[in-house]
């Protein structure tokens, strides 16, 4: 998202500043989705986020940074793909995993070596990233926000501030609203931590392979060839993750519409999301997206998120197309199907 002429006025970021610098938690919105915030060198700060979440000490955050000058306070040994790629796309929705500065604390990475940074493209956090750094960026000078998404661990994430009050209420010292996110869905991770062997996509986003290699001149390698083990771990990398309670089957195009009346004939309320001309049964809830992967994408978390507070026993989803442009929203998709259906 840009400010343009016809932008509101960014908010006095004073408040957010002082709750960051006091170890309070801060949501801000991204191109993405929002944030919740805290400053990333502070520990105990970055504790309060993951108990807010009921997030596993063990996942790293993603680091929010005012701008790619800042890197080298929170990477160490920066390979040239990774300064090629902050100029082509930050601000922007690409988190780069890089070897951890001395000083970046190991609450951050999850205990890890790495570290995954970016700079988000939305004026009211990148004007909050430069207040906070104007006031000092926190301990050691490290000028960074942590910044997960707003939800509890493992749920649907938030595309808008009213999405965060509703998960989080009172953790969360200050919601900045910065109106529906642009993006919609989480940024891609690429992994550049390795001396040797090619960059590593952990997590496709609306930033593609393609778009990267272009800038590298080197195609990433893709996770079906990785062994789990040897990669960092990274947020959002759950089998089952951005998923609704209720229970959330993925369905072809061409069996979606029996499986919807055989689960209806057996007494189910069932939700329907689809992105197809599909004429739809009568369903207890309905939504339907573009049949585009970045219209998709903007509108999916919300979606998802009405179709989960419908109050139904089912939600089927129509499965999008193969290919690189779907793979980043087929990676959602498949991620909250396995997680659905648990309190």
């Amino acid at each position: 998202m840009s400010a343009g002429s016809n932008a509101p006025p960014l908010p006095d970021f004073a408040e957010a500043v002082r709750l960051l610098r006091a170890g309070e938690l801060v949501a801000f919105p991204t191109e993405t989705v929002y944030g919740l915030g805290a400053d990333a060198s502070n520990p105990e700060a970055v504790a309060r986020i993951f108990a807010a979440k009921g997030r596993p000490s063990s996942h790293p955050l993603i680091v929010h940074l005012p701008d790619a000058g800042h890197l080298d306070r929170w990477a160490r040994d920066i390979p040239r793909p990774a300064w090629e790629l902050a100029e082509a796309f930050w601000p922007g929705p690409l988190t780069l995993i890089l070897p951890r500065a001395p000083d970046v604390p190991h609450a951050v990475t999850g205990g890890q070596e790495t570290v995954g940074v970016r700079v988000p493209a939305h004026p009211i956090t990148l004007g909050l990233l430069r207040a906070f750094a104007r006031a000092g960026g926190g301990r050691r000078g490290l000028c960074g926000i942590a910044g997960p998404s707003a939800n509890r661990f493992g749920r649907i994430s938030p595309t808008d501030a009213a999405h965060v009050r509703e998960e989080l209420g009172a953790a969360v010292a200050l919601v900045l609203d910065g109106g529906a996110c642009e993006v919609g869905i989480e940024s891609t991770i690429l992994d550049l931590s390795r001396r040797d062997g090619p960059p590593r996509l952990l997590r496709p986003g609306h930033i593609t392979p393609g778009q990267i290699g272009k800038v590298i001149g080197e195609f990433p390698e893709l996770p079906a060839g990785m062994r789990a083990a040897a990669v960092p771990r990274v947020s959002g990398s759950l089998d089952g993750h951005y998923a609704p309670r209720t229970a959330m089957r993925l369905t072809a195009s061409d069996a979606l519409l029996r499986a919807v009346e055989d689960a209806s004939s057996q007494g189910k309320r069932c939700g329907l999301l689809l992105r197809g001309p599909l004429e739809p049964p009568a369903v207890h809830a309905l939504r339907r997206l573009p049949d585009a992967p970045d219209g998709y994408a903007r509108g999916l978390y919300a979606a998802l998120r009405e179709l989960d507070q419908a109050g139904g026993d089912l939600i089927f989803v129509e499965a999008v197309p193969p290919g690189p442009d779907w793979a980043a929203v087929a990676d959602r998709l498949r991620r909250a199907a396995r997680g659905s259906g648990k309190a």
